[in-house]
């Protein structure tokens, strides 16, 4: 599938700017490829650069404040060049996508309201700048495909999917911003916790995974809040019992929340640094802590099924 996107033709400038992908399904880490196309009218338009972005709405550090369009990674394509009078001039790219690219599609279905754009700016001398967008659905890595569809088997459902600005303490972080997608708890795990909130960071070795357990509850005072970080390498990802290795996280996780609460007012308040600053925990095996696999009896569990 190609997608174009075409922007008016400049009143001062008489030049026409259009940028087609090839294909605007992909994934983080992949090189994004694609040509922007100019257009010269009445007269030659000297160029100064051709700069492509990637383009997200972001929800501010203040939750009173609205959600902002944020260019959150850049490149130069094109330096200085002449576009002559009545012709057209081509520049081709494939563009390295980062790491963290937030995930907008997964199972073929956007993830709620999470979009992502290219956005196309022309630099025309003396000081203008010419840019349009086009959509980029990003696809998730297998890691995060399995990640996903482990927490779906297990029960649990999405919703809220969204783009936080800021970074976490302690945590390897590129962008200025962490994808948090948030779920209603599954049945299995119910009564210790009420929420799930998970951040995916991918880098080119694997991926980090934080479980942020009850975080809304706690900002209302009602309930405490913890965080455990989980680490998986790409190698060996389809090889590897997914719902298992997601079940042993979670009752991990769930184990350190309850340990929390009982040395703590259950309304106090665990500042994020208190778990993210430290160093990620290694996979568990099933039934860890809270006793029995997926599909036995454990938190909420009544031992039917099998958990797949």
């Amino acid at each position: 599938m190609r997608v174009t996107g075409v922007s008016r033709g400049g009143f001062w400038t008489g030049l026409s700017v259009s940028s087609t992908l090839s294909n605007p399904s992909t994934r983080p880490g992949l090189r994004l490829p694609g040509r922007v196309t100019l257009a010269a009218e009445g007269e030659d338009v000297p160029v100064r650069r051709i700069r492509l972005g990637l383009v997200a709405q972001v929800e501010p550090e203040d939750p009173g404040a609205p959600r902002r369009l944020v260019q959150y990674h850049q490149w130069t394509v094109a330096g200085r060049f002449v576009v002559p009078a009545g012709r057209r001039r081509a520049v081709d790219f494939a563009v390295p996508l980062p790491w963290e690219t937030p995930v907008t599609v997964f199972g073929g279905v956007p993830l709620m309201t999470l979009r992502t754009g290219l956005r196309t700016e022309v630099s025309v001398d003396p000081d203008l700048d010419q840019g349009e967008m086009v959509p980029v659905l990003i696809h998730p890595l297998p890691t995060q495909q399995h990640l996903l569809a482990a927490l779906g088997t297990l029960g649990f459902v999405m919703r809220q999917a969204g783009l936080q600005q800021g970074r976490l303490p302690g945590v390897e972080q590129t962008l200025p911003f962490q994808q948090r997608l948030g779920f209603w708890v599954a049945p299995l795990y119910a009564g210790p916790i009420t929420e799930l909130e998970v951040i995916m960071l991918t880098n080119s070795a694997g991926m980090e995974v934080l479980f942020w357990l009850d975080r809304r509850l706690s900002l209302a005072g009602v309930t405490h809040q913890s965080i455990s970080r989980f680490r998986v390498w790409h190698a060996g990802a389809d090889r590897r019992d997914w719902v298992s290795t997601v079940d042993g996280w979670l009752r991990h996780a769930i184990d350190r929340h309850a340990a929390a609460a009982a040395h703590a007012d259950w309304s106090a308040t665990i500042r994020e640094s208190a778990h993210v600053s430290r160093a990620p925990d290694q996979p568990v095996a099933p039934g860890y802590g809270l006793g029995g696999t997926a599909g036995s009896a454990g938190v909420g569990g009544s031992g039917a099924g099998d958990g797949t």
